[in-house]
């Protein structure tokens, strides 16, 4: 009865293998969420909203003001970026929503979205319910870095988007200024529009991450995506956002407003005030991050997986050859019962599943004592 967009679009891998971890007990290395809470202090903030009556009822379709102008300021502050909190910010229902209505608003049916491959599996859903076609544009092991060739090539008269992320999931690859400035320079050629998804922004241990949209002839062109859930830890909130040209909110806010409308009235509050947290606190978190990626780094290479180290992101993506495995999917699958982990096969990832089958995919945003514990788990491959 799936209407033929959403053909191949079933249960996603990460509901396969988060039931396959409660099932069997193991850890869950496999979806991104954090096995912590984020600041006491965001949380009370959301509390205090609630019982204050903000955001109790359905907030503003854009997002409550003090959202807004908390992100305006973000981007401001972090890296000079000036939008107005009224016509060029929206607030959506995390950054796949942000997605979503991006494509519907922007694409028409039998255009072609060029993406990097392996990419988060909704950009192909969303892309799919657009109408439109999308272009892979292969990153390859070992440094998974765009072939800007391979990109002005894949440019066709049906071009009409770059959906981009950096830092990159799965593989963890920060673009740099050069290669950013070489994207830019594509895009105002061929009269490109980009929407970039920014959400690991705050989690760069090598490089740094500069936004698409602050390169010249891109302001206009651009829209940036982010969310509250990575950077503090609050996944089950759902708060996300876009900034870009008032033309380009007010198109997309056309397509959001019918998805769902608005969502998390007293959270935006909450994530407000999150933005606002001292310099101090996203240093500090993006170093805990990097101490964890470095131990199960570490952990897995004295298990025998090829390691990708990753710039970014909170993912490392292996390679299960070494191990004598031929096949990711059936790596993980078996992984729970072998010795109690739970991974992802970066095959689902790829258009052609063949340039992922022997890479995995392990999170570790959780504690320390969990990651440990993997890692002793791993050592008995």
């Amino acid at each position: 009865m799936l209407n033929r967009r959403l053909e191949g679009f079933g249960t996603t891998i990460f509901a396969e293998m988060s039931n396959l971890a409660q099932r069997t007990g193991a850890i869950n290395l496999g979806q991104g969420f954090p096995d912590t809470d984020g600041p006491p202090q965001i949380a009370e903030a959301a509390v205090r909203a609630i019982r204050d009556g903000r955001g109790n009822q359905y907030p503003p379709g854009n997002g409550v003001p003090e959202l807004r102008q908390a992100i305006a300021e973000h981007q401001q502050r972090r890296y000079g970026l000036s939008f107005d909190p009224d016509s060029e910010v929206l607030v959506t229902a995390g950054a796949t929503e942000a997605i979503a209505a991006s494509m519907l608003a922007l694409l028409e049916p039998g255009d072609e979205v060029i993406a990097f491959e392996p990419f988060y599996d909704s950009y192909a859903a969303c892309i799919a319910m657009a109408g439109a076609t999308r272009v892979p544009l292969t990153l390859r092991a070992p440094d998974f870095r765009p072939d800007l060739d391979a990109l002005a090539d894949a440019v066709t008269s049906r071009t009409r988007l770059l959906l981009l992320n950096s830092p990159h999931n799965p593989t963890g690859m920060v673009l740099t200024r050069d290669e950013l400035a070489a994207i830019a320079d594509l895009a105002v050629a061929r009269d490109l529009l980009v929407v970039t998804d920014e959400v690991y922004e705050h989690l760069v241990f090598d490089g740094e991450h500069l936004p698409l949209s602050a390169l010249p002839g891109m302001g206009d062109r651009t829209v940036c995506i982010s969310s509250a859930g990575k950077t503090f830890s609050f996944t089950g909130w759902k708060v996300g956002w876009m900034t870009a040209a008032a033309d380009l909110i007010a198109a997309v806010r056309t397509a959001k407003q019918f998805l769902t409308y608005v969502n998390a009235g007293p959270f935006q509050y909450a994530i407000a005030e999150a933005l606002r947290l001292p310099d101090a606190y996203f240093a500090e978190f993006c170093r805990d991050l990097q101490s964890k990626r470095d131990l199960l780094s570490a952990g897995l290479a004295a298990a025998g997986f090829e390691v990708y180290r990753p710039q970014g992101t909170y993912f490392i993506t292996t390679d299960v050859t070494p191990l004598g495995e031929t096949d990711g999917f059936a790596f993980c699958r078996s992984l729970p019962e072998r010795c109690g982990v739970v991974a992802v096969p970066n095959a689902v990832f790829y258009d052609s599943p063949e340039s992922g089958r022997t890479q995995v995919r392990f999170a570790f945003c959780k504690r320390n004592q969990v990651l440990q514990e993997a890692v002793d788990r791993l050592g008995a491959l």
